[in-house]
């Protein structure tokens, strides 16, 4: 049996007093989409931020591609330098864009490959036009922050996850700091990616995406995974009560 691209197993994590998440497990099949979805504060994102170790789960494991990230074959705790090299190969967009303002996209997309991987800036910077051009920004390449809209500068932000060439990309709510008009754009790059093989994790609330792009969505609340299975399942016919509110509520 192939084993999952990514496993996290019972995952737990508390902040202060409050179990934000408790015996969380899901997987991620190589060229699958899984989105995450459920009600604000449910762990969605704290699961999501676990799965590459940006926050270290009190218990629990994440393998990639069967090795445990953050520890070695022998179970010790790996250094930081050794953790970011696996954290490398797992690309993360974020709600908010975080792009250098004084760098144009061109450099923006281009700084990972040079500053991480070690490429020369002739070799980052093709990188960098290449990814630009796949989430259709090769006109705007030398633009910096400030001359792009909120969906352009996701889309960046996109293109500089796929220049380090990751294994897959997690999403972070990437379209809830953009005006209603410019989600479109934004998920349409994210589809796109799917139907390419990219494998994806997003948390996200666009409900269109969840429908017409995952081959599995995941419904957590109050720190667990309550449910998952394709689509039309979820959406049609959801086996759990709690799945079945959280969707009332949104055709409410």
């Amino acid at each position: 049996m192939t084993l999952p691209l990514l496993r996290a197993e019972r995952i737990a994590k508390t902040f202060g007093t409050r179990q934000v998440l408790h015996d969380a497990s899901l997987h991620v099949d190589e060229g699958e989409t899984v989105v995450i979805i459920g009600p604000s504060g449910s762990g969605k994102t704290t699961l999501l931020r676990c799965l590459n170790w940006l926050e270290v789960p009190d218990d629990g494991q994440v393998l990639l591609r069967g090795q445990r990230i953050g520890f070695d074959h022998a179970g010790r705790a790996l250094p930081e330098s050794a953790v970011a090299s696996q954290r490398a190969r797992i690309g993360f967009v974020f709600q908010r864009f975080n792009l250098f303002a004084h760098l144009s996209a061109l450099d923006n997309v281009a700084l990972g490959p040079r500053m991480v991987l070690g490429l020369t800036r002739d070799a980052a910077r093709e990188r960098a036009l290449k990814e630009l051009d796949r989430v259709h920004l090769a006109s705007h390449v030398d633009k910096r922050p400030s001359q792009l809209s909120g969906g352009q500068q996701q889309r960046v932000a996109i293109a500089r996850a796929l220049a380090m060439q990751p294994e897959l990309i997690l999403f972070d709510e990437p379209t809830s700091a953009l005006d209603p008009e410019l989600v479109t754009e934004v998920v349409d790059v994210m589809a796109e990616l799917a139907r390419g093989g990219m494998t994806l994790v997003a948390v996200t609330h666009e409900m269109r995406f969840a429908r017409e792009a995952a081959d599995r969505v995941v419904f957590v609340d109050e720190g667990q995974v309550v449910e998952q299975g394709p689509p039309e399942q979820i959406f049609g016919a959801p086996t759990q009560e709690r799945t079945r509110r959280f969707l009332g509520h949104l055709h409410a």
